[in-house]
């Protein structure tokens, strides 16, 4: 009884651990979304064209997302090699410096050309940050759970989004309504930037206070690290990548409709308030963080891609009574605040909760942390990064109304289906023991999928 004690604390402080670097990281990554439609559009990127405008923020945006990858694959690398905990603390630090610096940079009118420049370099930074932080957050999780309990563990760290962009909604929202709209965009968005230095510092004490997971630790011990896990993903596992992209489809999708780019909607098309509109998704994101652990635990239960089937077709789904209502909501606040907080706070958490024990379970632990990280990330730059683009041009495209874009989110919902679907068709290489799976995997030229 106090062996199992002892190890229900270990876990519980590990969960905590990728849970705060997990929000913090979020956090920093989401502030500049918020902000990239409502400010960084007028400060840093003037034009006569506000679509231009607001179009040539969301790229800097999306090139976060682009530069995640290569992220995924350096940190993912050494996480397999190294170990899940030293990545950890270096991709924080990383993510923590390059927020804090954004509060800093001139506007345009001040430097010039140079502020979009170093805007967009700091935006990388981010990208490359995140791409690492993300896979170590979930694996610390999952590889220190018992295995009836992988997919509720492995989700927790995961409410580090909703409470990432639950403060960075909550901390604009909070500026927007203390200050002016003169003072607010001369300097008081930067102090939502500024923050994050103390939170880093927070974080950094944490991390550097757990132990590294059980499965890496065995395989250190055996001496059975890959020279190049990468590669060796790519040769046992091309099929598992695929359909873990494919299935992380609508995840990227439908956050990025929902998360970002329904502020900039609700303000510039359906005329609310900026703090009104960010104060709905704020809403929603509380709500996402009873939910997430909600669907993660389901998904021991029923099965994760079951959950995560089911839940990509109706998430989708939801998008086009959601902005019907945005759209015809008679005026009234609460209509619109319904509208995001039932698909973005509830249905979406359906598909976000059971995700990182379902790719976990994709890969072995040789080459898990480069798994994970590159099928996430890798996705994001269809699937996240250049959502708000193609949002803003259907928007356009369909004359200001949004079915469009309803459509797509449609597209994104029955691709992530069929492929969570071709995932459960097949055993999957993370479901076997610690001591199997080091066997198992001996033979780099053994397929992945039977």
């Amino acid at each position: 009884m106090r062996a199992t004690t002892v190890e229900e604390k270990k876990i519980r402080k590990v969960v905590i651990s990728a849970l705060v670097g997990a929000t913090i990281e979020w956090y920093d990554f989401f502030l500049y979304g918020v902000v990239a439609g409502i400010v960084f559009n007028k400060l840093y990127f003037p034009g006569s064209d506000p679509v231009v405008s607001t179009l040539l923020a969301y790229t800097t945006f999306a090139v976060g997302f682009v530069t995640r990858p290569l992220g995924g694959v350096i940190f993912g690398h050494f996480g397999d090699k190294i170990g899940r905990k030293s990545m950890l603390v270096i991709t924080l630090m990383i993510m923590g410096v390059a927020t804090f610096l954004i509060g800093l940079v001139p506007t345009y009118a001040q430097i010039g050309v140079a502020a979009p420049v170093l805007l967009l370099l700091l935006r990388i930074a981010q990208g490359i940050g995140l791409g690492g932080e993300w896979g170590g957050a979930v694996l610390m999780a999952y590889e220190y759970a018992p295995k009836e309990k992988r997919g509720f563990h492995a989700s927790l760290p995961q409410i580090g989004l909703a409470i990432g962009l639950c403060l960075a909604s909550g901390v604009v929202a909070m500026l927007s309504c203390l200050l002016t709209d003169e003072q607010f965009m001369s300097w008081g968005w930067r102090i939502a930037f500024l923050i994050s230095g103390v939170m880093v510092g927070v974080g950094m004490y944490i991390r550097l206070h757990v132990q590294e997971t059980p499965e890496f630790a065995a395989l250190k011990q055996r001496n059975a690290e890959l020279r190049i896990p990468f590669f060796d993903m790519l040769l046992r596992y091309p099929g598992n990548v695929l359909k873990g992209m494919g299935a992380r489809y609508i995840d990227g999708v439908f956050f990025n409709v929902f998360g970002v780019f329904s502020i900039n909607y609700l303000t510039n098309t359906i005329k609310i308030s900026r703090t009104e509109a960010l104060l709905g998704v704020m809403a929603a994101a509380v709500m996402m963080c009873f939910f997430i652990p909600f669907f993660g635990r389901m998904s021991d239960r029923l099965g994760r891609p079951k959950v995560y089937m089911w839940g990509s077709l109706i998430t989708a789904a939801a998008s086009f009574p959601a902005f019907w209502l945005m759209t015809n909501n008679g005026g009234s606040m609460f209509m619109i605040w319904l509208a995001i907080i039932i698909p973005f706070g509830i249905l979406y958490a359906s598909v976000y909760g059971p995700e990182a024990a379902l790719f976990c379970d994709l890969f072995d632990a040789k080459v898990r942390y480069t798994g994970i990280s590159f099928v996430y990330q890798c996705s994001g730059i269809f699937a996240s990064g250049i959502t708000p683009i193609i949002a803003t041009a259907l928007l356009k495209s369909g004359g200001g109304q949004p079915w469009q874009i309803c459509t797509y989110v449609m597209f994104a919902g029955a691709v992530s289906a069929w492929c969570a679907w071709l995932i459960g068709r097949s055993p999957m290489p993370g479901d076997l023991p610690v001591k199997e799976t080091l066997k198992s995997t001996s033979n780099p030229t053994r397929p992945a999928m039977r």
